[in-house]
């Protein structure tokens, strides 16, 4: 039987590539029906992003035997940047902080799906969609007037 090894690293390729764009959907889509910034389309390419630097960094480190923990690190790095542009201090309150904070979950949810850690990164969405959907609810009637994260 004929064995192409490149086709099953080009399916495991496209099974990130869509795991990516449906998790930072699923994320986006509380932040666009929450009419915040960083909807949709900004969770997607967060996650995409940080998926496709962990797949290029073991593909980095494999060819070099380099150590692919230091493209993972800038990610961090960069995506912490990323979300500090989100932060906000206007009038004596700062708004911001909750786009920021998903903003830099969604790049450790890329690292994880770039590694290969599909159920590990369900269990976290799950767990983030539920802080999104279900402690709003909690924080607006704790503190009506600072509901808005």
């Amino acid at each position: 039987m004929w064995y192409q090894p490149e086709m099953d690293a080009l399916i495991t390729f496209l099974f990130k590539v869509i795991a990516a764009v449906a998790i930072g959907f699923l994320i986006g889509l509380e932040r666009e029906r929450s009419h915040k910034p960083a909807g949709i389309r900004t969770n997607i390419l967060v996650v995409l992003g940080a998926t496709l630097f962990t797949i290029m960094s073991f593909e980095i480190a494999g060819d070099f035997e380099g150590d692919f923990g230091r493209i993972a690190a800038n990610i961090v790095t960069g995506i912490g940047f990323l979300g500090a542009g989100a932060i906000i201090q206007a009038q004596g309150s700062v708004r911001g902080l909750t786009t920021a904070a998903i903003i830099w979950v969604n790049g450790a949810l890329g690292l994880m799906i770039g590694t290969g850690k599909f159920l590990e990164t369900a269990i976290v969405t799950l767990v983030i969609i539920i802080v999104l959907y279900g402690l709003r609810r909690i924080e607006k009637k704790l503190a009506p007037e600072n509901g808005n994260s």
